[in-house]
């Protein structure tokens, strides 16, 4: 579970709704039609931009800014190193008893153990990150049309809400309901967008360079494990992808 997410949400919306509910009843922000406007026109909109798959996928890998488990990416280097070392020692075939908890690098590893050439195993694994690339490119796509929309229909049923309060002038009964579609409209809209879409959007580019990372260095691991290389050599190349300053204290260490 990431707390960030989850806290970022949950806060934003408990103070909305704190402002709201401290300002006098509740009741009166909410409003059907509005709703109606910004969810619904918002969401028919969007998938007018994507295909079917990519729309309703969008909410699957939407699930990954709030339950997902980046692997550190030291740890992955640690392990890579400790398999090279065994493939240097005792040949692939006893890479087959290691225990390695990513999917990702194990799934390369079986690889070699079964004898695939260096074409096929970086075909399959680049393949492997190049899709997992797209599916967060296009969750993250979907969010952000989102994010540019619902403010859009948001104002769009304010339009529409004061067409109907001008034209009941003469009924003073008229003119509240209309008001209200007016405003709320507005206030859905850019709730919408800027505390649940653009955020979320957000979080999945930073998944997208979290997870692509980790599986470039997978990769890197597995063919040089392959071609035999120095663990060191290993090692040395897979903390280029560290910060900095990470890369230095593991070097003064």
């Amino acid at each position: 579970m990431d707390l960030a997410t989850l806290l970022g949400l949950v806060g934003a919306m408990g103070i909305v709704l704190a402002a709201i509910l401290t300002g006098g009843s509740a009741i009166i922000f909410f409003n059907v039609p509005s709703i109606l406007i910004v969810l619904g026109g918002t969401a028919l909109v969007v998938m007018m931009k994507f295909t079917m798959s990519q729309f309703f996928g969008a909410f699957k890998v939407a699930a990954r800014a709030f339950m997902f488990k980046v692997d550190d990416p030291e740890d992955v280097i640690a392990k890579v190193v400790e398999l090279a070392n065994i493939a240097r020692k005792e040949g692939m075939l006893a890479l087959e008893n290691a225990e390695i908890d990513n999917e990702f690098l194990r799934d390369g590893v079986r690889m070699l153990i079964d004898g695939n050439n260096r074409e096929v195993v970086s075909a399959v694994m680049t393949k492997d990150l190049q899709q997992t690339v797209d599916r967060h490119k296009w969750g993250s796509k979907v969010f952000s049309a989102t994010g540019d929309v619902a403010p859009a229909m948001g104002m769009i049923g304010t339009l529409i809400g004061l067409v109907q309060m001008l034209s009941a002038m003469d009924d003073p009964k008229a003119i509240g309901p209309a008001m209200a579609v007016a405003l709320l409209t507005t206030l859905y809209g850019a709730a919408l967008a800027n505390m649940v879409a653009i955020p979320i959007a957000d979080k999945l580019d930073l998944r997208k360079a979290q997870e692509g990372r980790i599986k470039a260095m997978c990769i890197d691991g597995v063919l040089a494990i392959q071609e035999g290389q120095n663990p060191r050599i290993i090692e040395s190349m897979l903390k280029a992808y560290l910060a900095p300053t990470k890369r230095n204290r593991d070097e003064d260490a």
